[in-house]
């Protein structure tokens, strides 16, 4: 099926259309083939009308009467009364006729179906092949590949594969029956090819038959000259950077908006962790200095700054691991017609850079409502806390759009999730002491950057006392050390702050290289 949709490299042998070879020339054809894998491939939190909507816009020119084409669609694929109905409402069968819905938009005049009665009961399975049946009847070649037999003589054509991808018949379904010398189920056709050597001896003798000269040789063409509708879809396929970015953007919005129970963790986990420092702290303030030195402040308050960055980097990634892994199929669809890769990857910034905003407010609120601010001289401490909770949580959310372009599944995302936490513990210089080549591994870590700014805005160093010296003339051994990492300089602070911003520009490139990486053309 792949290599007939042309997304397959070929080893041996070309696809030809219209006479010529199908991946060379595909992008004057994109538009006129459509495809709907086995799996659905549409947004299961959008409505009906959404989805077409979205597609239409995304794949149609701008001239064409967006809402006409929908209408038209749903009546084709007998859905208006389910339109606006959530994807995740449907059943199977709906579910596949919204797939089909998508790929009809485009007026295709070659249709690749893989299963598209898969798990659906008899009386589904006609009805589906009777809408595959119409489909052909309005002009349309549908080719399909199915294991339900049932409804098989509704095709024109039939073609039985054997083990080895050896062509055992293509013909009639009647004759189909005929040849294999079996009476009404095409189930004993199965029986027949399920041994290697009786499939060797069929696609012999069919290759010898009166049938292959007929139906295959008699069918075979010399090229022929493209014609002008297909020459002319070239031109009509684009839709601009900004219209894409700005359609994906509404639409990863509105799939974001509706999975309210995620978006309220997303939101709530870090503020609602945070508040309960509080109870461990009691009555004591981590961020303000006491009248009385207290050399056990600067490591209270670096520990306090810790928990900070550990709930920004452990809501960041959690909100985009699966961003992009858990549409990969959708991806690939659209991005086989005419997504643009820039556009899909800006909609997803744009989208998780304000939910970052969201997450910030409440993060500052619950900051300044149950801690003390401290007064720090290079800048307010209400703008230093939320540019560094912002850049922490965009950096994390930029890592986790990275790995979410290179796992397989949502599940190695998951997984992932520990094995990236767990070396920004390690390496963020609060709980371990970061020398020779852990200082270096360090620089690699967000968090030690996160925690730079943070430790730099309340002034750590600054907390720290004098040291005391003991009555035999040594001095006294210190909870905490002042440290370059925390000097309350504007140079250190816009370090700190530049560093999160290269990570972020880092993890974006290698996720576009990844992404890249998946085009088949």
């Amino acid at each position: 099926m792949r290599t007939l949709l042309g997304t397959e490299q070929t080893t041996q042998g070309v696809v030809y259309l219209n006479g010529e070879d199908l991946r060379k020339n595909f992008n004057i054809y994109r538009m006129q083939i459509g495809y709907v894998p086995q799996d659905d491939i549409i947004h299961q939190e959008l409505t009906v009308a959404e989805v077409l909507t979205y597609a239409a816009k995304l794949r149609l020119p701008p001239d064409i009467d967006v809402t006409t084409v929908v209408e038209k669609t749903l009546q084709d694929v007998e859905m208006s009364h389910r339109q606006n109905a959530k994807v995740c409402e449907l059943s199977g069968g709906q579910r596949k006729r919204v797939s089909i819905g998508v790929e009809l938009l485009a007026d295709p005049k070659l249709f690749f179906l893989d299963e598209p009665t898969s798990g659906l009961d008899p009386g589904l399975d006609k009805k589906m092949m009777q809408l595959l049946r119409k489909l052909a009847d309005q002009g349309r070649t549908v080719i399909l590949v199915t294991h339900a037999t049932a409804n098989m003589k509704l095709c024109d054509r039939v073609v039985f594969l054997g083990q080895g991808g050896r062509l055992c018949y293509f013909g009639p379904a009647n004759e189909c029956l005929q040849f294999f010398g079996v009476k009404d189920d095409f189930a004993d056709i199965y029986n027949q090819l399920e041994k290697p050597e009786n499939v060797i001896d069929q696609a012999e003798r069919f290759h010898q038959s009166d049938d292959y000269r007929r139906y295959v040789t008699n069918h075979l063409s010399p090229r022929n000259q493209t014609s002008q509708v297909n020459a002319g879809n070239e031109q009509r396929t684009g839709v601009s950077l900004i219209k894409q970015l700005s359609l994906l953007t509404q639409r990863y919005f509105q799939i974001q908006k509706r999975d309210r129970i995620n978006l309220a963790l997303g939101l709530l986990t870090a503020p609602i962790g945070i508040s309960f420092i509080t109870l461990a702290l009691k009555d004591q303030h981590p961020f303000v200095l006491p009248k009385q030195p207290d050399a056990n402040l600067a490591p209270l308050a670096l520990r306090v700054l810790f928990v900070l960055t550990c709930a920004a980097l452990w809501v960041g990634l959690s909100s985009s691991l699966q961003e992009i892994v858990k549409e990969a199929a959708i991806y690939l669809r659209e991005r086989l017609a005419n997504l643009g890769l820039f556009a899909y990857l800006g909609s997803k910034l744009m989208v998780l850079s304000g939910l970052a905003l969201l997450q910030t407010l409440l993060i500052y609120l619950v900051i300044i409502v149950f801690f003390k601010s401290p007064q720090p001289e290079l800048i307010s401490w209400q703008l230093g806390l939320s540019i560094t909770t912002f850049l922490t949580l965009l950096t994390s959310m930029s890592l986790g759009l990275l790995v979410s372009a290179f796992v397989k599944n949502a599940t190695q995302a998951n997984s992932a999730l520990p094995l990236l936490l767990i070396p920004q513990i390690i390496f963020s210089d609060v709980l371990f002491n970061m020398e020779g080549i852990a200082s270096k591994a360090s620089w690699l870590m967000l968090s030690r950057w996160s925690i730079g700014a943070y430790g730099a805005l309340v002034n750590i160093n600054g907390m720290v006392p004098e040291p005391m010296k003991l009555p035999d003339g040594s001095i006294a051994v210190q909870p905490f050390e002042p440290t370059p990492v925390y000097d309350a300089t504007w140079s250190n602070l816009s370090l700190n702050w530049g560093i999160l911003c290269l990570h972020t520009a880092v993890y974006l490139t290698v996720t576009l290289w990844l992404q890249k990486r998946k085009d088949i053309f």
